[in-house]
């Protein structure tokens, strides 16, 4: 988050033209600090035609023109002073931010780091050109800024958020842990500062407190306060209300509707309907091998797909299977919303579909422009974006029931199988590892669950730990991410009288193929509630291993037991904690109904709309086609109805 020019004081204006009558800019910043800003505005442009170039003058009257949609007259009045030499450093900030707000964000570095020269103190400018080199994807020199504001000011909570923030990044954990508690303790009530904390000791699977940490979380996003972001709430309540609530308290925050939106009613006569994808993840990622297929597999005769990526291009396989998918691929990273929106708008696309919602790199700032007819929030993210500018959410009817609609500010359009695509050209390795090659022992019930450290809560993982004790000779078979929560977890684990031996961690293998076919091995897949495995449960029917589920009553608790009812295996779908340990158990002591399941899942291969990506694909594009002819009369949010597509009325 970055800091934003304010007003400056009597003291500084007294310092300013002596010539001239200095009560005016004294009057004009008093009004302008009590809000009164028409007159304040008046004042400053009748002392600036008596000393043009005063710089207290020049920011304060620049502070009030940058609120302006227009930024062209800032832009203007702040080069002039710059390049007339100033060495009055609040006005190089103010440079520097505009310059930011229109795109020419390696001038605004430049103009950032001459206020901190002219200012060695200067903590807002090495805060914003932190946050700026983040957006540029420099973290380290970033995060080098936000540590130099520390070095003078420990207590700068921007700077503790933000530092905090790159140190998630960069799996420092312990560290982001203590800076958060120092947030938290220095201003409680700091934007999203209590999840992060949570979300941040779930990652290391530190529980210590956890009832009361996630219970606060809660109650302040139900209270209205900002407490938690909307993917780190998922992990925390199985409620679509409060997912709704919280993604409404970050909507309103982050993204207003723009003053102008790109797109106002015009219709467009292609001989192709457009589509563009927008996403950070098209690339080696659970969404990039979800999707690559779909694009490969659109039909060229009615479809022209474009795609717009926003993250890194990691040079691998799936990349290039999708710069050659898409009739045009654009790196859009270096862009800026709104160039990336005038684009949307500029090639006339008549649907845009963000495939990442509130998830890492993600930029829902271009939807706010409203760039296309037809806007639709697809996949990366599991729940309502609380935005009135997205159009449409796609799900099925397991996902989100008729009865959670309300819990949604976009229309639901149902897909008629699960909403989760298929993974296509997704090869499984034909040898499977011995379970000596994984870390196994040689006999035993191997439980699994290669879900996220913090999608791994203390209730489920008292139920691992009764199974454990009642099913002698079991294993755990975790996926943890770091030693950290490795260490907690065998904690815990001796602490529920479990020898922490019998969990045993996967270890990274080179080729996803080979992950896949480690899958075999196990013996049931123990899902995480309330939130799933999306993507990981998918890989695990794929690889013939029966997941066991316990449904909630939220979108992110849902997805698991769509991937089993498309699978064909319904039975396995749980919607009590309760009922999902008594089945785990059941499972657990009967060798043959294990094997029965996983060979009717190996049978259900061929004819299983779990795997049927050509079928997806058709249905997918009923549900653009629906979208589009509704959206040519004029009512985008209306209801539809489409073969293969239901829509709330």
């Amino acid at each position: 988050m970055t800091k934003v020019p304010t007003t400056t004081s009597r003291a500084s204006a007294a310092t300013s033209t002596p010539q001239v009558d200095r009560s005016v800019l004294i009057r004009a910043i008093e009004l302008q600090n009590q809000g009164h800003v028409a007159p304040a505005e008046q004042l400053l442009l009748h002392y600036l035609t008596q000393a043009p170039t005063d710089p207290v003058a020049v920011y304060s009257l620049a502070v009030i023109w940058l609120r302006m949609p227009n930024l062209a007259p800032a832009l203007d009045l702040l080069e002039r002073a710059v390049n007339a030499g100033t060495d009055f450093a609040p006005l190089w900030f103010a440079h520097a931010t505009v310059l930011v707000k229109v795109g020419r964000r390696d001038d605004a570095l430049q103009s950032y780091q001459r206020a901190i020269d002219l200012k060695p103190d200067y903590g807002d400018a090495m805060i914003n050109s932190g946050v700026l080199l983040r957006d540029l994807q420099q973290h380290v020199a970033a995060l080098t800024r936000f540590q130099q504001v520390l070095a003078l000011q420990p207590d700068n909570v921007m700077a503790l958020s933000n530092a905090a923030t790159l140190m998630t990044e960069f799996k420092r954990g312990e560290e982001a842990v203590a800076m958060l508690e120092r947030l938290v303790q220095l201003a409680p009530e700091h934007d999203y500062a209590l999840g992060m904390l949570c979300h941040e000791k779930l990652q290391g699977c530190d529980w210590q407190g956890f009832e009361a940490l996630s219970q606060r979380v809660i109650d302040g996003v139900r209270a209205g306060r900002r407490s938690s972001k909307s993917l780190g709430l998922m992990a925390l309540s199985d409620s679509a209300e409060d997912h709704q609530r919280c993604a409404r308290l970050f909507a309103q925050q982050r993204y207003p509707a723009a003053a102008a939106p790109l797109w106002t009613g015009e219709r467009y006569r292609h001989d192709r309907i457009r589509v563009a994808y927008v996403s950070p993840d098209l690339r080696e990622h659970p969404v990039g091998h979800l999707m690559a297929g779909i694009f490969e597999r659109h039909d060229k005769a009615r479809f022209e797909t474009t795609g717009l990526s926003l993250g890194v291009d990691d040079g691998s396989r799936l990349r290039e299977r999708m710069t050659r998918a898409f009739d045009q691929f654009i790196d859009a990273r270096q862009m800026t919303a709104v160039q990336i929106a005038a684009l949307l708008r500029e090639r006339e696309i008549d649907i845009v579909v963000d495939l990442a919602g509130y998830t890492a790199d993600s930029r829902s700032e271009i939807f706010t422009w409203r760039p296309a007819p037809v806007q639709v929030n697809f996949l990366g993210y599991p729940g309502t974006m609380g935005l009135s500018c997205m159009d449409y959410i796609l799900a099925d009817r397991h996902v989100i029931p008729p009865e959670h609609w309300r819990f949604y500010d976009e229309q639901v359009v149902y897909l008629p199988d699960a909403y989760l695509p298929p993974a296509s050209n997704l090869q499984i390795a034909e040898t499977t590892p011995s379970r000596a090659d994984c870390g196994l022992p040689p006999t035993g019930v191997v439980f699994c669950s290669f879900n996220h450290d913090y999608k791994i809560l203390p209730a489920v993982f008292a139920v691992w730990m009764r199974l454990l004790l009642q099913v002698p000779g079991s294993v755990l078979w975790l996926m943890s991410r770091s030693e950290r929560s490795q260490r907690n977890l065998r904690a815990s684990a001796q602490a529920a009288g479990i020898d922490p031996d019998r969990l045993v961690f996967a270890q990274r293998v080179p080729r996803v193929e080979d992950h896949l076919a480690r899958y075999r091995v196990a013996d049931l897949f123990l899902d995480t509630h309330p939130y799933n495995a999306h993507s990981t449960a998918a890989d695990a029917l794929l690889a013939g291993l029966p997941v066991l589920t316990c449904s909630g009553q939220s979108f992110p608790s849902r997805v698991a037991g769509s991937l089993l009812q498309a699978a064909g295996l319904p039975e396995l779908v749980t919607h009590t904690v309760a009922d999902y340990e008594q089945l785990a158990l059941a499972l657990a002591r009967d060798p043959d109904r294990l094997a029965a399941l996983k060979a009717r899942l190996m049978e259900r291969q061929c004819d299983s709309a779990l795997f049927d990506v050509d079928a997806f694909t058709r249905h997918l594009e009923t549900a653009y086609l629906a979208m589009w002819r509704q959206s040519q009369l004029g009512g985008a949010r209306d209801a539809l109805s489409a073969p293969a597509v239901a829509a709330s009325a």
